[in-house]
């Protein structure tokens, strides 16, 4: 009994301390993660600084990956409260999570975004296929005769991919493997490419482990370059050399129609409509992860929360869809507005 109790004791010290200490020393909201979610969770910050009395959030770029390995370190003032991202959080993730003492994660999906190929506009832009995508950037691809086995990529230009794309070097500038745009892109079109071939489709049931090395394995010989998270960077290389081809987010082609065009992929364009009902097949959601130890604690999360899930933000009409988000259906938004309400922590087994 005196154990428990000096254990107790401990634990309430530390929750008193950290209290103490966070609400003294960080008056604002501290955010990491997702390049593509930053434009987004930027305009909620400027407006909730704008119309409440916190302070402004402090926002990060780091890329998915990074932003919730930070967010996952630990409780307390030098860890962030919130943590965007480009795809959901991992098991693994949240077990980090968990180790650390960040028990309680609560899941907001934000919105929809649909990741794009963008070539410059000094070109005609491209119609590409899944399984083109997956031929140009594999790192191995099937036999060209035809048999069940794979060969290192022996493709140089488009037109060795697909006789009706430009004769021009394979060039695509892309993010690095921390960013969820490269998880999503990987998954949706690198994946959704290698399934055209029956075989490889047929892997998945029977070796996963070898299924997931051939869809999502890039190739490393120069015709993928990992331009980091940077997407103005990516867009002055494109403006050097027309011939290349860069991976983005669809709302930062939509702020740089001027500079760059989307490539159709299936024959679906990268547009608000084609994403918003589903027919654009390289599209995924976006979310927020929110710290529910911190609420309470550094002032202003919940109240930057309500602003993001408001329909004045993340509405059909909301001031996001005007940035290039595209809304969730109002059924989704219900079921995530209600979880952020309410701190209902996430749950993946």
């Amino acid at each position: 009994m005196i154990r428990i109790i000096v254990v107790l004791a401990a634990a309430f010290t530390t929750f008193t301390f950290w209290t103490c200490t966070q609400s003294e020393s960080r008056n604002y909201v501290s955010i990491v993660g997702s390049s593509t979610v930053y434009p987004f969770a930027a305009v909620v910050a400027e407006q909730f600084g704008r119309t409440t009395r916190f302070r402004t959030p402090i926002l990060e770029s780091t890329g998915s990956g990074g932003g919730i390995k930070l967010f996952c370190s630990g409780v307390g003032l030098e860890h962030p409260d919130i943590a965007n991202a480009s795809r959901r959080i991992k098991k693994s993730e949240v077990d980090r999570c968990r180790e650390n003492g960040v028990n309680e994660i609560i899941e907001v999906k934000i919105g929809y975004d649909g990741i794009v190929l963008a070539s410059s506009r000094k070109n005609p832009p491209m119609s590409i296929s899944r399984k083109d995508i997956f031929l140009a950037l594999a790192k191995e691809i099937p036999d060209l005769s035809g048999a069940e086995k794979l060969i290192a990529n022996p493709h140089k230009t488009w037109k060795d991919v697909n006789s009706s794309l430009p004769d021009t070097k394979i060039e695509v500038l892309g993010p690095p493997p921390t960013s969820g745009t490269r998880d999503a892109f990987v998954e949706l079109a690198m994946e959704g490419g290698a399934k055209t071939f029956s075989w490889i489709k047929d892997l998945k049931k029977k070796d996963k482990s070898r299924y997931k090395a051939i869809c999502h394995t890039i190739r490393e010989d120069g015709a993928f370059i990992e331009a980091g998270e940077n997407d103005n960077l990516i867009i002055q290389k494109l403006e050097a050399n027309p011939d290349a081809v860069g991976i983005f987010g669809f709302s930062f082609l939509e702020q740089n129609t001027d500079k760059i065009q989307g490539s159709s992929v299936d024959g679906f364009e990268p547009n608000f409509g084609s994403i918003a009902k589903g027919d654009y097949p390289v599209s995924r959601p976006l979310f927020m992860y929110v710290k529910k130890s911190h609420v309470g604690v550094i002032p202003g999360i919940k109240n930057y929360i309500e602003e993001f899930t408001s329909d004045k933000a993340w509405g059909e009409d909301g001031y996001l869809a005007d940035k290039g988000m595209i809304p969730m259906p109002k059924e989704e938004r219900e079921k995530y507005y209600n979880d952020a309400r309410y701190l209902v922590p996430i749950e993946i087994k």
